[in-house]
C-alpha cells in the first residue's frame, strides 16, 4: 500500500526597497499611510481577550475569517476512547467567538480539514473518508456562502484520492483560487491550478518540473490576481545551501519562469521557506526563512529583493512561519512562534517597502504539536484577525486587534 494513503499524511537593506519597487506596478495611491489609517479610538494593539474554543475540545484542524462578513469556520478532530474520531466542520462569530453551529459531525475514522474561505465568503473543507488508517476518498464540501451555516454543495477539483493539496491561496480579493498538488501521496509531481470554488470551475493543471517543488521541500504558494500567476517558492532547506527559488505560473499561457532569491549570510543561508504573501497590486511577494531567521521582499517583475533579521532575532529558534497580506492596509503578517520582542509568540507587520510597522505581542502557537500548521487569518475592514492558541492543545484560536 501506498503511503498516500495514511490519514493527514501532510499539511504543508530593506530600506533599500521603496526604490525597487515603485519601478514594478503603480502603487495604489487610494492607499493611506499607517500612521493616517489609525483614529484616536483605535483599541490596543495585540492579542485580544476573545477566544474560540472547538465545541468538543479536538485539535483544530485548520480555520479561516470571512473578511466579507462576521463569521469564522473551522474543522476539529478528537480522538474518543473507543479509537473512532469525532470530526466537525464549526461556524463561528467572529466578535465573540462563540460557536454559531455544528455544520456537520462524524464519528468514525473519517477527519475534517478547513482550507480556507476563498473568494466572497465561500467556506472550503476537506473530508478525509478513511478506513484502517488509510484515505479510500476525499470529499471538498463547500460552505456558499459561509454564513448559511450549512454543506450547500461539493467542489470538485481533477485530482484521486492520491493527490495532496498541500497549499491554497487565500486571497479573498478574488474569485480565483490558486492550488499547490502533489501527486501520488506526494512522492510524484507538483502542479498548480486555478479555481472559482464558488462556481466549481477549473484552468488547466500546469506542472512544476523543479524537483525543488517536491514535498519534501515544503513549497509555498500564493496567488498575484493582476497578472493570473501562481508564485511558488522553495528551499531545499540546507544548511549553507542554496537560496530560495521562486516558479512564476502564468495561468493564462501555463508557462512557469524561475528566478533565485537571495543568498542568505554564511554559514547559515536561508534555509525552508516557512511563509509566502503576495501584495497582488504592486507585485511584491514576502517570505520567510528557517535557518537565517529573516524576512524577505521581492519586486515579482524585477526579481530583485531585499531582506532583514526579524527584530531582536538571534537564533534560528526565532525564524517566522506562515505570511499573510492585508490588502487594505498593505501590510505583511509574519507569525513567529517563539516571540523576539516580547514572551511568547508575536506576529510581526511590515508594509511592502519592508519596514517594521509594529509588533504584536502577547501571544503563544508553535507548530510542535500541529497537524496543520500556524496560520494568521485577517480581516482587514475592521484590523482585526486570529491566530492559533493560546492552548497548548490546539483547541482554540486568539483574537487579534491590529
Amino acid at each position: 500500500m501506498k503511503c498516500s494513503n495514511l490519514r493527514l499524511s501532510f499539511q504543508v537593506g530593506a530600506l533599500a526597497l521603496v526604490s525597487l519597487f515603485l519601478l514594478s506596478r503603480p502603487t495604489n495611491v487610494a492607499a493611506q499611510s499607517s500612521d493616517q489609517q489609525r483614529t484616536t479610538a483605535r483599541p490596543a494593539i495585540g492579542a485580544g481577550s476573545t477566544l474560540v474554543h472547538s465545541k468538543f475540545g479536538g485539535q483544530i484542524f485548520g480555520f479561516d475569517i470571512d473578511q466579507n462578513g462576521t463569521e469564522g469556520v473551522l474543522s476539529e478532530d478528537k480522538l474518543l476512547s473507543n479509537g473512532n474520531v469525532l470530526a466537525a466542520i464549526e461556524t463561528f462569530d467572529q466578535k465573540t467567538g462563540k460557536i454559531l453551529k455544528v455544520v456537520s459531525e462524524t464519528e468514525n475514522q473519517d477527519n475534517f480539514l478547513t482550507l480556507g474561505i476563498e473568494g466572497t465568503s465561500v467556506g472550503l473543507v476537506e473530508q478525509e473518508i478513511s478506513q484502517d488508517l488509510f484515505v479510500t476518498e476525499r470529499i471538498y464540501d463547500v460552505l456558499n456562502p459561509l454564513d448559511s451555516n450549512k454543506l450547500t454543495g461539493t467542489w470538485t477539483p481533477p485530482l484521486t484520492k492520491d493527490d495532496l493539496i498541500v497549499g491554497i491561496s487565500r486571497n479573498q480579493a478574488s474569485t480565483t483560487s490558486v492550488v499547490l498538488v502533489i501527486s501520488d501521496g506526494g512522492i510524484g509531481s507538483t502542479f498548480v491550478f486555478g479555481s472559482n470554488v464558488g462556481a466549481n470551475t477549473f484552468e488547466a493543471p500546469v506542472t512544476l518540473s523543479d524537483p525543488v517543488f517536491g514535498i519534501g521541500d515544503g513549497p509555498q504558494v500564493a496567488y498575484d490576481s493582476t497578472t493570473n500567476q501562481a508564485v511558488v517558492a522553495a528551499s531545499t532547506g540546507e544548511v549553507g545551501g542554496p537560496p530560495p527559488v521562486f516558479a512564476l505560473v502564468n495561468l493564462t499561457s501555463a508557462t512557469v519562469t524561475e528566478f533565485n532569491g537571495l543568498p542568505g549570510p554564511p554559514p547559515f543561508r536561508e534555509g525552508f521557506v516557512n511563509g509566502l504573501a503576495v501584495d497582488w497590486e504592486d507585485g511584491i511577494a514576502c517570505t520567510t526563512t528557517e535557518v537565517d531567521f529573516r524576512v524577505e521582499f521581492y519586486n515579482l517583475q524585477t526579481e530583485i529583493g531585499a531582506s532583514e533579521v526579524l527584530p531582536g532575532a538571534s537564533s534560528q529558534i526565532q525564524s517566522g512561519s506562515d505570511v499573510e497580506f492585508d490588502p487594505l492596509h498593505k501590510l505583511f503578517f509574519v507569525a513567529q512562534s517563539v516571540s523576539s520582542t516580547a514572551p511568547g509568540s508575536s506576529i510581526q507587520v511590515y508594509d511592502t517597502s519592508g519596514k517594521l510597522v509594529e509588533s504584536l505581542n502577547g501571544f503563544n502557537f508553535s507548530n510542535a504539536s500541529n497537524v496543520v500548521f500556524t496560520h494568521i487569518a485577517l480581516n482587514p475592514s475592521n484590523r482585526t484577525g486570529y491566530v492559533d492558541g493560546p492552548d497548548s492543545g490546539v483547541t482554540e484560536i486568539q483574537s487579534f486587534t491590529y
